[in-house]
């Protein structure tokens, strides 16, 4: 997993609820954990753009519903700083569905721009995006 350049806060903590932009089935993600995440004993994780987190479906086709799936966060609204100083903040919280731990997004179309950080990150995302800012 390469690393980020950018001072990435954490928007979101274990038991946000987030949107999905992608077309996998799943609409609404609850966070239940953060991987490659680590904090001292009793904390829980928060996750910001470029992470991966483990999430289970709330809402979505009824085979998606339920389950446990991979995410990697693309979008947040907590402004979070680049190295040449600009802040970055989005309209809203999105993820996109994972296949399995490599990085393979599940859905073939994105809705909404991508963070850079994501796009480096994860390359295989950054091939369906059609925006990254």
């Amino acid at each position: 997993m390469k690393a980020i350049k950018a001072n990435v806060t954490n928007g979101l903590q274990v038991g946000s609820q987030i949107d999905t932009c992608d077309n996998s089935g799943a609409k609404i993600l609850k966070i239940t954990g953060v991987k490659r995440k680590k904090t001292v004993k009793g904390r829980v994780p928060g996750a910001g753009v470029g992470d991966m987190i483990v999430a289970s479906v709330k809402k979505g086709r009824p085979d998606m519903r339920k389950t446990v799936v991979y995410a990697v966060i693309v979008r947040q609204r907590k402004e979070y700083k680049r190295p040449d100083g600009t802040r970055v903040s989005f309209e809203d919280n999105a993820a996109v569905v994972l296949k399995d731990e490599k990085g393979n997004p599940k859905g073939t179309i994105f809705k909404g721009p991508i963070a850079k950080e994501s796009a480096s990150r994860y390359p295989a995302v950054a091939k369906v995006a059609n925006m990254i800012i």
